[in-house]
């Protein structure tokens, strides 16, 4: 939670100048402490509806030990889904109506799958994301999208259209923080890693033609998170930060199955900086076996072993993006959920009041 300026300590201006969060008490006296409403837009095929459920929710929940969270999942209706995903979402999601109904403080719009569904243009598919990101520009603190959500996000709200690449971007990247003074990159590593797993790419140019401004970025991997112009109301990552450990391991081995099942062409390439040597060596053996003919099928492939080789380098800072995202959500959003942010908080600029306290 954020410093007190309670008196005229220099070290809080200090920090101020610093980019740290630090208010005056007449900023804190319109604070009521309670919890925070985050609705969860889930738009991951049945498959990995419930594990990118607790893949969120983990990174919420483990990004800020004092602040309580309201996690609010909904879908909306863009592809049939099996009995058992419907019974899920039955279950356990709110509808849409509801959502709208009952307001919300943040919201969090997850990634599709675009290898099964190459839907970049089918605007039936796209119709009903735009529509719950039409209401969140209006009626929502801040907005994040996750990978093929923020170049539909982009393509609705700023006109850019994101571009399908010819090989898959995929594996784990070094990236640099571009500007240390935003709330949201404030603390971090300014260099560390985040997995990435998209065929579909919006560039640096492409995001800033946008005017949307580019916070962390890859030599390799391009942007990874790009805000709009008013610098909070929308987040775009094109990197997956809330993946587990295992996350890249299991599409690495669902893309060996597909090639068994001669749904692809090519053996899927070695994915980059997420296995070892150890790891590669195994990997390479098991694809010698599978081309060979030896093996036809998954039931041998070494999951267990190779996790325990993986090592997750990119944890600790998506958790600290996420604190502060939470942590700057807190500052401008209104005690009343159904309204988006506080009194004298400026839409095209949250945080104005900064250089005012």
């Amino acid at each position: 939670m954020p410093l007190i300026a309670h008196n005229n300590l220099p070290t809080y201006q200090r920090l101020l100048k610093e980019g740290r969060v630090v208010i005056p008490p007449e900023r804190a006296y319109q604070q009521d402490i309670r919890e925070l409403h985050i609705g969860f837009l889930n738009m991951m095929p049945d498959a990995a509806l419930e594990a990118t459920e607790r893949q969120f929710f983990r990174l919420v929940g483990e990004s800020n030990k004092i602040a309580q969270f309201h996690i609010h999942p909904f879908t909306v209706e863009t592809f049939e889904r099996g009995d058992a995903a419907k019974a899920h979402i039955a279950a356990h999601y709110e509808s849409w109506e509801q959502i709208q109904q009952d307001g919300l403080d943040a919201l969090i719009v997850t990634g599709a799958n675009e290898e099964t569904n190459p839907y970049l243009d089918k605007e039936a598919f796209w119709a009903p994301l735009f529509e719950v990101l039409e209401w969140a520009s209006h009626n929502v603190a801040s907005t994040i999208c996750s990978c093929l959500a923020s170049h539909a996000a982009v393509q609705q709200l700023y006109g850019a259209t994101p571009s399908m690449r010819g090989d898959k971007r995929w594996g784990v990247f070094e990236h640099r923080v571009l500007d240390r003074t935003h709330p949201l990159c404030r603390g971090m590593n300014t260099v560390f890693d985040a997995p990435h797993s998209r065929y579909s790419e919006l560039s640096r140019a492409e995001f800033e033609a946008a005017g949307l401004k580019i916070l962390v970025e890859s030599e390799e991997a391009g942007v990874h998170v790009a805000v709009s112009p008013d610098g909070f109301r929308l987040i775009c990552m094109q990197g997956h930060p809330e993946y587990d450990i295992h996350s890249l391991l299991k599409e690495y081995r669902r893309e060996i199955g597909r090639y068994l099942d001669g749904e692809r062409d090519n053996y899927p390439p070695i994915l980059e900086k997420y296995f070892n040597k150890d790891v590669q060596k195994t990997l390479n053996d098991f694809q010698e076996q599978v081309i060979s003919g030896q093996i036809t099928s998954l039931e041998t492939f070494p999951e267990a072993a190779i996790e325990a080789d993986l090592d997750c380098t990119w944890r600790d800072s998506a958790r600290a993006m996420i604190g502060n995202w939470i942590g700057a959500v807190y500052q401008v959003t209104n005690v009343d959920r159904k309204k988006q942010f506080m009194d004298g908080i400026n839409p095209d600029d949250p945080f104005d009041w900064r250089a005012h306290s």
